[in-house]
């Protein structure tokens, strides 16, 4: 595969995740806050299958495409660029199951404001990661 289209492929990835992660921090984490206790068992049961369908396939394919990437361009790519991207979805993949997946276990338990809160703070790291790769692939792509 040319280059230019593998980073093409990775822009997409990461450009359609960035826009769902700036979502989900700016607007649907902060509603947890709002559902009422009665109903918080079946509503984050019920968030956690929804989001499975958004995220997991495109996670897993972005994650391909950036290993793909590192390898394909360590030659054509400036300063180790790819390796650079491969890393910031190595931090976004450990900040997911390290620190969101169990934030988000605690909170199948019941409703938790503290975890909520530490929710929201914390997926500051993904959402930031994920926006400086896809400004990283933009650039590559620019140049």
């Amino acid at each position: 595969m040319p280059l230019r289209l593998l980073l093409l492929l990775n822009f997409a990835a990461a450009a359609y995740l960035t826009g769902l992660i700036w979502t989900v921090q700016v607007v649907h984490y902060p509603s947890f806050g709002q559902v009422p206790k009665a109903a918080w068992e079946a509503f984050h049961a019920a968030h956690t299958r929804r989001m499975s369908y958004v995220v997991l396939a495109p996670m897993v394919l972005e994650l391909g495409l950036a290993i793909w990437l590192a390898w394909a361009g360590r030659a054509g790519l400036p300063s180790g660029a790819g390796w650079w991207s491969l890393a910031l979805v190595g931090l976004i993949w450990a900040v997911t199951f390290f620190i969101s997946v169990p934030f988000h276990n605690r909170l199948a338990q019941g409703y938790d404001y503290i975890a909520i809160d530490g929710l929201i703070r914390t997926n500051w790291l993904r959402t930031l990661a994920w926006t400086a790769r896809a400004a990283l692939l933009g650039w590559l792509l620019a140049r």
